[in-house]
């Protein structure tokens, strides 16, 4: 892993990053699908907070640590430096306010400025308990996310509402990108969803050699 140290850290971790604007609901959505859990009184997002859930997907072990990364400005240059390590991203936006849509596009470059083009990247619209206040209509954010190859969900955090589903159809869809070997560089191409024991022992001795030299 040369002189990337967080690629050096996740490797045998599947890296996703939440992006979005502040107050979106990105660290309820990561504490509902690693912990079951809502916080009605849930801080500003500070840099960058993580968690991780091993799950199975078709017969598949994968281990995910998932990146929230904080929407305020103030915290952009720490936070796009999570982005590197990522091989898919879920682009959350509030369905109760346009402004934190209208921001998607922008949002959108900076990831691909910084991450692995092939990355697995899903527009969420979440907040759907908010329904009677919805000021971005569906159908507007499916054309947003076909027009620029993206995956598509609306969820509650709230009600625990297609949380699971956004999650696994993110890591269902990086898992058929390495197994289909589509991908034929970036990080997206390094990542090892599930080993054999002897392969597993010689990826830990290659992360104790590549962390050494840092």
């Amino acid at each position: 892993c040369g002189s990337d140290l967080l690629i050096c850290i996740h490797m045998n971790f599947v890296a996703v990053v939440l992006i979005g604007e502040s107050g979106v609901g990105k660290s309820n959505l990561l504490s509902r699908f690693t912990k079951n859990e809502f916080n009605h009184d849930s801080r500003t997002t500070i840099g960058v907070e993580f968690s991780t859930r091993t799950v199975q997907l078709n017969g598949l072990t994968i281990k995910a640590q998932i990146w929230d990364t904080a929407g305020l400005e103030r915290y952009r240059a720490i936070t796009s430096a999570y982005y590197r390590g990522a091989v898919g991203a879920l682009l959350v936006y509030d369905i109760s306010k346009h402004l934190t849509y209208e921001s998607a596009e922008r949002w959108l470059k900076e990831l691909y400025d910084h991450a692995d083009p092939h990355m697995v990247v899903m527009l969420v619209g979440n907040k759907t308990d908010l329904a009677a206040v919805r000021s971005v209509p569906t159908e507007d954010a499916k054309d947003f996310a076909e027009k620029n190859s993206l995956l598509f969900m609306e969820t509650s955090a709230l009600e625990s509402v297609n949380v699971e589903a956004a999650f696994n159809t993110v890591l269902t869809e990086i898992h058929k990108k390495v197994s289909s070997k589509e991908v034929t560089r970036g990080s997206i191409n390094a990542v090892t969803l599930s080993q054999p024991k002897a392969a597993a022992d010689d990826a830990q001795e290659e992360k104790k050699a590549c962390c050494k030299n840092l």
